[in-house]
């Protein structure tokens, strides 16, 4: 009686595979949209045998007819080795997208989330981070393709909300990590575990004490679907991320005593306007999500994901 039907975009990915695994899960219907772009077929192929499946091969960037009751907007090259590939292609998928699934939440008045970014908060003044800090953004550098696509993203969605009564949810996704990852998408995590595990040199940019916060992918998840069921006078932005804040070196030291590797680490400069520090403030998530918090560890979450990588390269 209570099955929702739910659009996905992006659900071929390495995060949309999750959540539409767990959506499936709880009993609802799922339709899981993607170009296989960066997402994959081999994410979700253990999907297509539930009748309550259906993945659609189709851009963003174009207009999508169908009915549901909730739209997940995960549509967009998220790592900066295929954002940059082809940058004007992301801002068009970062805002053109935005566009096109507002338009249908509107017509269909469907309840919308946008998988927003911790990158809107550049390299940032502030730490942590809370959703008030408006960020210091290069909006000319290698990453705003990305950067800025989400900046505007937001603001297209807080207008719809304004404008035309969309049912806006817009969450700000910080590192994310766990199985389905892609080997060669250029994340700090995945990089170092499949370098460790082939014993080649772990790649550190910049002096390696640059920090980041790493969540694992199960309780973004969780988070997302926390934000979805909150009453429509919660918009957002809300922060997801755990607030353990790790150095790139000790990171590194971590992989290779988890994996045994006999890797050395080899030092690169650091790119252009890489942040030096990210940590999310999650009180507001706790007060809005009902007391919503990451679970898993970091030494966990990178067995887990270890073990994925040691079956898949």
């Amino acid at each position: 009686m209570n099955k929702k039907k739910i659009l996905v975009t992006g659900g071929a990915g390495f995060i949309g595979s999750h959540l539409c695994e767990r959506l499936l899960n709880e009993g609802n219907e799922v339709i899981c949209l993607d170009n296989f772009f960066t997402g994959a077929k081999s994410n979700v192929v253990h999907l297509l045998d539930n009748p309550y499946f259906e993945l659609v091969r189709h851009d963003v960037t174009m207009p999508f007819f169908i009915e549901a009751d909730e739209i997940y907007n995960l549509a967009c090259p998220a790592s900066p080795v295929h954002y940059q590939y082809n940058p004007i292609k992301t801002i068009k998928t970062s805002v053109m997208g935005a566009v096109n699934m507002l338009g249908l939440a509107k017509r269909i008045k469907a309840k919308i989330l946008q998988a927003s970014t911790s990158e809107v908060y550049g390299d940032p003044d502030i730490h942590p981070q809370p959703e008030t800090y408006w960020g210091n953004v290069n909006p000319i550098g290698s990453r705003s393709c990305y950067d800025e696509g989400k900046r505007c993203a937001e603001s297209l969605f807080v207008n719809y909300h304004k404008q035309n009564n969309v049912k806006i949810k817009i969450i700000r996704i910080f590192n994310t990590y766990g199985p389905r990852m892609h080997p060669n998408d250029g994340r700090v995590i995945s990089n170092f575990i499949v370098q460790a595990l082939q014993n080649k040199p772990i790649t550190i940019y910049g002096d390696g004490k640059q920090t980041r916060s790493f969540q694992y992918v199960d309780d973004l998840v969780e988070g997302m679907i926390r934000m979805m069921a909150t009453g429509d006078t919660v918009t957002g932005p809300v922060n997801i991320g755990n607030p353990g804040e790790f150095t790139m070196l000790e990171l590194a030291d971590k992989i290779i005593n988890m994996t045994g590797s006999r890797s050395k680490i080899e030092f690169y400069p650091l790119p252009e306007d890489d942040p030096i520090q990210r940590k999310p403030d999650i009180a507001l998530a706790k007060k809005l999500l009902n007391n919503w918090e990451p679970e898993i560890n970091l030494e966990n979450g990178l067995q887990r994901t270890i073990e994925y990588f040691k079956n898949t390269i």
